[in-house]
C-alpha cells in the first residue's frame, strides 16, 4: 500500500454545512435557472425527510416549508479542495487533486512518522471528522486503484497480492471506464472488472480505444501514470457568505471560529505561521470594513488566533450589518515553536507567555505591549528601546532589577547596602551626563531595591528599580 485515496462524495454540501452553527436544520444546495431550480446536494437532515437530488425546489419546499436553500457555488468547492489538499500535505509531500472528487497522497514514506496504515487511517479519519467532511478512504499500491476501490468501499487497505482480486469485484459503473466502453461491455453481459480482465488483450485493443486498455493496465499497476502534484499556496484567503444580514457580533463568532480553524489547519500542514491577517466584513450598502490583526511573532494555534480575532471584534463598531466575512493572510512566514523544558513545572492552568502577550495586545491595544531591545548605553533609563534589533551578544553587566522606574525618585528611610557598589558615569556626549554610585540596598520594610547616590545630593538615596 503506497497510495491513499480520500473520496469526498459530499464535499459541496459539507463545505456549506460546516459553516452553519445548526447542523440539524435541513439544508439543500440548488442549481439551475431561476425558474427551474433543482436540488443539487442535501445534508443528512434533509435526506432523512425524504428529499432527493434532482427534485424541483418548489416541490421540495411544499413537502418541507422550513427547508433552507442556498445556491451551489463551484468556486467554494475548489477552495475547499485546496484547503483539504493543504491539510493532506501535512501527511505527505506528494498530494494530487487530479482524480474526480478525491484527494490522493503517497503514504509509503509517511509510515515512519505516522505509523502503519491502520494508525494513519484512524488519524486521517479523526481529523476529517473534526473538519466536518464525510469521506471514504482506501489504500492501494497505486493512486488509480485506490480511487476506484474507494467508490466501492468506505474503508479498505489492499496490498499488491490482493489488488487484482479486489479490483475484480468492482462493478463496471464504478470502474472509471469511459461511458461508451462501459455500455458496450454491459450489453455483452459483463458486470464486474474481473470479467473484463479475463478478456484477451488483442480483442480489447481491436474493439475499444487505447484509453480503455491503458486504464485497465494502470489499475493493475502494469503501467505507470504519474499525476500532477499539489503545491501549497503562499497565501490564504477564504470567505463565508451569510443567508441574511448579521447585526450582532456574537453571531459572527461561529463563522469566525471556522475561518481561523481553517487558517490554522493550512499553517500547520505547510509548517508555517501567520503574523498578520485581515478580516473583511462585507455590507449590503456600505463599503467593506476591514480589521487588521497583527502579532509580534508568527503563530498558528487555532484557539489563539480565534481568541485574538474575537477580542479585536469585541472592540470594533461596524457601520452596517454584515453580509459576508472574509479572512485573508498574504504572508505565511516559517513558524518556530517556543522552546519548552522537558519537565515543565508550570501549573496546568498557566497560559504560555506568547498567548498572554497577544491577549494583552488584543485587549489593551497594539501600543500597550511592545518588545524591548537593549541599547548600548550605561544609563538605565536609556539602556532599552522599543524598536531596533537586539545586540548579537549581551554585555557582561552586574545584576539588574526586573522592574525599572520611569524616573528615579527619592528613597526615604534607613537602607542597608548589600554587595559591592557600582559607579556609572556617562552621557557627557549628549549633554545629559550623570555620575551615580549604584548599589543593591534593603529597605526598612525588607524590600530589595536598586538605588544610587549622586555627588549633587550627598547622602540622599534615589530609587531606580525593584528586585522581585
Amino acid at each position: 500500500m503506497r497510495w491513499a485515496c480520500i473520496l469526498l462524495p459530499h464535499l459541496a454540501i459539507d463545505a456549506v454545512q460546516r459553516r452553519h452553527p445548526k447542523p440539524d436544520v435541513p439544508l439543500a444546495l440548488v442549481t439551475g435557472p431561476a425558474q427551474r431550480q433543482v436540488l443539487h446536494a442535501l445534508n443528512p437532515a434533509a435526506q432523512a425527510l425524504g428529499l432527493q437530488r434532482g427534485m424541483p425546489v418548489s416541490a421540495a419546499q411544499l413537502l418541507m416549508p422550513d427547508l433552507r436553500v442556498q445556491s451551489h457555488v463551484p468556486k467554494l468547492d475548489a477552495e475547499t479542495f485546496d484547503m483539504l489538499a493543504a491539510w493532506a500535505y501535512g501527511f505527505s509531500s506528494q498530494v494530487s487533486l487530479a482524480l474526480p472528487h478525491a484527494i490522493v497522497l503517497e503514504i509509503a514514506r509517511s509510515r515512519a512518522l505516522f505509523g502503519d496504515w491502520p494508525a494513519l487511517s484512524r488519524r486521517l479519519t479523526t481529523e476529517l471528522d473534526e473538519l466536518g467532511f464525510r469521506h471514504r478512504m482506501v489504500a492501494a499500491p497505486n493512486p488509480h486503484a485506490a480511487w476506484v476501490l474507494s467508490r466501492m468501499h468506505r474503508s479498505l487497505g489492499v496490498d499488491e497480492r490482493r489488488l487484482v482480486d479486489a479490483l475484480g469485484q468492482v462493478s463496471l459503473d464504478r470502474s472509471g471506464l469511459p461511458p461508451e466502453a462501459m455500455a458496450t461491455l454491459q450489453r455483452s453481459g459483463m458486470r464486474r472488472l474481473q470479467q473484463v480482465f479475463a478478456l484477451p488483450r488483442d480483442s480489447l485493443a481491436r474493439r475499444f480505444p487505447s484509453t480503455v486498455l491503458a486504464h485497465l493496465d494502470v489499475l493493475r499497476a502494469l503501467e505507470a501514470s504519474p499525476l500532477p502534484l499539489f503545491a501549497p499556496p503562499d497565501h490564504f484567503h477564504t470567505r463565508i457568505e451569510f443567508e441574511c444580514e448579521v447585526e450582532s457580533s456574537q453571531a459572527l463568532l461561529f463563522p469566525l471560529q471556522r475561518l481561523t480553524s481553517d487558517l490554522a489547519t493550512v499553517l500547520a500542514c505547510r509548517d508555517g505561521g501567520v503574523q498578520r491577517f485581515t478580516l473583511i466584513f462585507e455590507h449590503e450598502r456600505n463599503p467593506p470594513s476591514t480589521l487588521d490583526i497583527g502579532l509580534l511573532s508568527p503563530e498558528r494555534d487555532a484557539r489563539m488566533l480565534f481568541e485574538l480575532a474575537r477580542s479585536r471584534l469585541d472592540r470594533l463598531r461596524l457601520p452596517a450589518p454584515t453580509r459576508g466575512l472574509q479572512l485573508q493572510a498574504d504572508e505565511l512566514p516559517p513558524f518556530v515553536p517556543a522552546a519548552r523544558d522537558l519537565f515543565d513545572t508550570r501549573p496546568q492552568q498557566a497560559v504560555p507567555w506568547e498567548q498572554l502577550r497577544e491577549r494583552l495586545r488584543a485587549r489593551l491595544g497594539d501600543s500597550a505591549v511592545r518588545p524591548v531591545v537593549l541599547h548600548a548605553d550605561h544609563r538605565p533609563e536609556r539602556a532599552t528601546r522599543h524598536i531596533g534589533k537586539p545586540p548579537k551578544t549581551l554585555p557582561p553587566l552586574p545584576r539588574r532589577p526586573i522592574w525599572l522606574l520611569p524616573r528615579p525618585i527619592p528613597l526615604h528611610g534607613h537602607v542597608d547596602v548589600v554587595g559591592q557598589p557600582e559607579r556609572i558615569e556617562a552621557g557627557w556626549w549628549d549633554g545629559s551626563d550623570v555620575v551615580r554610585d549604584y548599589a543593591i540596598v534593603r529597605t526598612g520594610e525588607g524590600q530589595k531595591a536598586w538605588a544610587f547616590r549622586s555627588p549633587l545630593h550627598p547622602g540622599q538615596w534615589f530609587l531606580q528599580g525593584w528586585f522581585a
